[in-house]
């Protein structure tokens, strides 16, 4: 039986689309550096006003995808099942985020024609997935994994060695990494956790 991995969507399959609209309606060029927070729409005067903006776009349109993941996950899916464990979750418009769902899962089906579309997990707690591996931009995210691969966005750079040490979890600062730490032949998982 096939290892299973869970993979994040947001900031780590893709990058920018937030910010680009973010940017759009600020009328700014914000990067991600200039951001500490994981909550980029916090610099945002009118929240209500950009979320009614927002909800009319699709982020997706205007996303890339980080650099090799195509082809890496093609790589991973011949050697693990890989499930896209993705939050759909926007803590400001709770209760109208539903929008999200039938984009993500347009973009998914779309962009990686490899993957099954019956391992798309739309959720916002992700810890009662239990899966082999999980690959997340967000520490809380990684639990109920044997090993836990944190991926490096604009708002995990400073969590330090130490404290990735302390919780068994190895940094990826990009695909290349993750596909050197899954498929090469030298790499015992295993002896991660």
């Amino acid at each position: 039986m096939k290892k299973r991995i869970m993979v994040d969507m947001d900031d780590v399959i893709t990058a920018g689309g937030f910010l680009h609209l973010v940017n759009e309606y600020l009328k700014t060029n914000y990067k991600e550096d200039d951001f500490e927070s994981f909550y980029m729409q916090d610099i945002v005067p009118d929240k209500d006003e950009f979320f009614k903006w927002f909800k009319t776009h699709n982020m997706y349109e205007y996303c890339t995808l980080t650099s090799d993941v195509y082809k890496v996950l093609e790589k991973l899916s011949k050697n693990y099942e890989i499930f896209i464990g993705t939050s759909y979750i926007i803590r400001d418009i709770i209760k109208d985020t539903g929008f999200l769902l039938p984009q993500k899962y347009e973009f998914l089906i779309n962009t990686f024609p490899f993957l099954n579309p019956n391992n798309f997990i739309f959720l916002g707690n992700k810890s009662v997935l239990n899966c082999d591996i999980k690959i997340d931009d967000r520490i809380d995210n990684l639990d109920g994994a044997k090993t836990k691969i944190l991926f490096t966005a604009w708002h995990n750079k400073n969590i330090s060695k130490e404290e990735l040490n302390n919780n068994g979890i190895k940094r990826a600062d990009n695909w290349k990494e993750i596909e050197n730490m899954l498929l090469n032949e030298g790499i015992n998982i295993n002896e991660w956790t």
